[in-house]
This record gives C-alpha cells, sequence and structure tokens, in this order.
C-alpha cells in the first residue's frame, strides 16, 4: 500500500528533521505515529502526500497494484497521485461558507476536470454517494446546513464523510482529536477504526491511550529516526524510549 524508503529531510537552517525513514504499511493497517513535539510526524505525513519534497528517499504508493513514486512529481501526475491519498488535519479545514454536503463533495475534485467542476457541478449519483457518507458519520441530517454553525466534533465528521467519498487507498490524519473533548475525539476514532477495512490509515497522535486502544500498531519518533515500530500495546519501558530526557539517540535502531 505505501513503501517510505530511506526519507530524510533537513530543516531550512540545514539541521536535519527526519533520519532515513523507512517503513511499510499495509492495507488494513492503522498506524499511530507517537513522538515529541518538533520531531517531524507532520512533516513525515507531509512528504507522504506529496505536500513537502523529501530531501532524499523514495515515497511509493500502490493500492492498485500500480507502484506509483510520489516525490519528484509534478503538475497532472503530482495530483493523480494525490486522489489516492486522503488528509484530515488538526483543524478539519473545510469550506465553512459552503453547505455540508458540498464540502464532502470537495473529496472528488481531483476525480473530474475543472470545467466540469466549475460549470456542471457535480452529478446525482456523485451527491447521492455524498450523501451516503454523510450517513456513515452519523450526520446526514446536517448535509444542507452552512458548515461555519457546525461544532468542533461535527466538523471533523465531515472531513472524515468528505475523506470516505474521495475513495482513497490511503488516509492520513494529523493529530485529528487534539481540539476536541474526550466524548468527539472517542467518537472521532471510533469512525475512523472500521476504514480500514478497505484502507489503511497512518495518524499522528499525542495520546498513546489512542494508539493503544484502536491502532494496530505504533510507530516512535524521537530525533529523527524510527526508534520504535510494534504492538501498540506500549509498555512503560517503550514510551520512555519515545519520550526519554536523553537529547541524543546515538544510533537509529528499531527496538
Amino acid at each position: 500500500m505505501l513503501s517510505l524508503r530511506n526519507v530524510s529531510k533537513k530543516l531550512p537552517d540545514g539541521r536535519p528533521l527526519l533520519k532515513g525513514i523507512s517503513l511499510d504499511v499495509q492495507k488494513g493497517e492503522f498506524i499511530g505515529i507517537l513522538g515529541e513535539s518538533g520531531v517531524g510526524k507532520t512533516v513525515l505525513l507531509r512528504c507522504i502526500n506529496g505536500l513537502t519534497r523529501p530531501d532524499e528517499g523514495e515515497v511509493i504508493i500502490n493500492g492498485d497494484g500500480r507502484p506509483q513514486r510520489i516525490n519528484g512529481k509534478k503538475g497532472k501526475d503530482l495530483r493523480s497521485i494525490r486522489r489516492k491519498i486522503a488528509m484530515i488535519f488538526q483543524g478539519s479545514i473545510l469550506v465553512k461558507r459552503l453547505a455540508v454536503v458540498e464540502n464532502v463533495l470537495t473529496g472528488g475534485l481531483g476525480r473530474i476536470s475543472t470545467l466540469r467542476s466549475l460549470v456542471y457541478g457535480f452529478t446525482d449519483e456523485e451527491v447521492h454517494k455524498a450523501m451516503e457518507a454523510l450517513e456513515q458519520v452519523g450526520i446526514q441530517s446536517l448535509a444542507h446546513r452552512r458548515t461555519e454553525t457546525l461544532s468542533g466534533g461535527e466538523m471533523q465528521r465531515v472531513a472524515i464523510a468528505r475523506a470516505i467519498f474521495q475513495e482513497p487507498h490511503l488516509l492520513l490524519a494529523d493529530e485529528p482529536t487534539s481540539n476536541l473533548d474526550p466524548k468527539n475525539t472517542e467518537a472521532v476514532m471510533e469512525l475512523l477504526q472500521p476504514l480500514t477495512k478497505q484502507i489503511a490509515i497512518v495518524g499522528v497522535f499525542h495520546t498513546p491511550e489512542l494508539v493503544r486502544k484502536y491502532c494496530t500498531r505504533a510507530i516512535g519518533i524521537r530525533a529523527g529516526c524510527i526508534v520504535y515500530d510494534g504492538s501498540p500495546h506500549l509498555t512503560d519501558e517503550t514510551l520512555r524510549l519515545i519520550y526519554g530526557t536523553r537529547n541524543q539517540i546515538p544510533d537509529c535502531q528499531i527496538h
């Protein structure tokens, strides 16, 4: 589904941020990435979907039997690959002046021409599928509400519905619950988890408890390296490895 090979990225001042990140992600996995703030978790997601170019290494998506290298692609070729990758951000990033169902439909813009999006819009069948996506996340009744009137939890459900409508091979989630209360946090995670029946999910989280409860695999990043890749049932020793007090790690070895 997804392969990263020796992905490295430097900060603008030349300091290394990511150091030779390699991993493989399979369909059905829900991967939770953990690490201290500033270690490059979000930058890693941006490298995966092509929003940021790694300085070295390869990012390869293979959801339909045709491996495609993401980094290095531009324009139409990059947009074609990005159609296979949906992303949910910390703040949902919706067009708040639009109706809820219109925001969901934007998940399909990558599949249609610019002319059709501007002049003809979406078909009745596509609107029906968008409504089904809203029903799947439990807010079909809000379809025609202006998005700006929704709560934070409802907006994140719209973002998930948009991702469902996109029909991706891979879903990236960048701290999707960080601005939510505990009840909405649980609701969002319970909506994401079943999606792994069709796709893979890679998410960045700050709460190990969420990774333990909902993810199938945990990855710990520290000092730019993957220091843990394994069971989501994280021990205190593993958490010390990921969040330890030492400033440097002598070797980037997975435990």
